[in-house]
């Protein structure tokens, strides 16, 4: 007698369950293959089950891909902000926070912030998340920043006991500067363009950011001939 075999159903799961499952294998394919690769059909494939099942639970693919978008980088954010170590100083912390979100292991997620920024501009449900996004990194980084302003001694001692002018570190404006120069490195690296030593460049920057002095305007400018 001859049979015809079919695939297999499947497997039943409880409906939250199967909406995890679906949001876990496209966040593992974004990480994967990027943004782009997320259509019905391949997170279907992805996940084992028929498209008809991925529609059922997220019907507007537009606001499934922000979906994933934010599960990702927030992912990523939380964990970097996390590694936060009170225990040294300011410019450590920022090193190594820079070096982390610079390390070629994260390829990844500059792949899928590139990406973003690329279909946000047609695609307004992710565009509006990537700025809720890029909003919540600058937020934490700034607050990062003024809590070790507070807290380091150092950066509020008085500049006259030092003899030298004090440095002037705005967090809001320091945050954006250090969030510019990592998205921009990170999505030089993804073609292969990017400083030999990619480590050094933040070091510089990290000190040109850091180093600045505070003019007194009551103070006549010294002259430098």
């Amino acid at each position: 007698m001859k049979t015809t075999s079919r695939a297999a159903a499947p497997r039943r799961l409880p409906p939250e369950e199967r909406e995890r499952s679906i949001l876990d294998g496209a966040v593992a394919l974004a990480a994967e293959s990027g943004l782009e690769a997320l259509t019905v059909r391949a997170v279907a494939a992805r996940v084992g089950v028929t498209p008809a099942l991925v529609a059922h639970y997220r019907p507007v693919m537009e606001s499934f891909v922000a979906e994933v978008f934010t599960e990702i980088v927030a992912a990523e954010r939380d964990e970097v902000i996390a590694s936060y170590d009170p225990s040294v100083g300011l410019r450590t912390n920022l090193l190594r926070l820079i070096e982390t979100l610079l390390d070629d292991s994260r390829d990844d997620v500059a792949m899928v912030w590139v990406q973003s920024w690329a279909l946000g501009a047609r695609n307004e449900a992710l565009g509006a998340r990537v700025r809720i996004e890029m909003d919540l990194w600058h937020s934490a980084l700034e607050d990062l920043i003024a809590r070790a302003i507070a807290e380091d001694p150092v950066l509020n001692e008085d500049p006259v006991l030092r003899q030298e002018p004090a440095r002037q570190i705005d967090p809001d404006s320091s945050a954006w500067m250090l969030l510019a120069m990592v998205d921009g490195m990170s999505a030089h690296s993804l073609v292969h363009w990017a400083p030999r030593d990619r480590a050094d460049l933040a070091r510089r920057t990290l000190s040109a950011v850091l180093d600045i002095p505070m003019v007194d305007p009551a103070r006549p400018a010294e002259s430098h001939r």
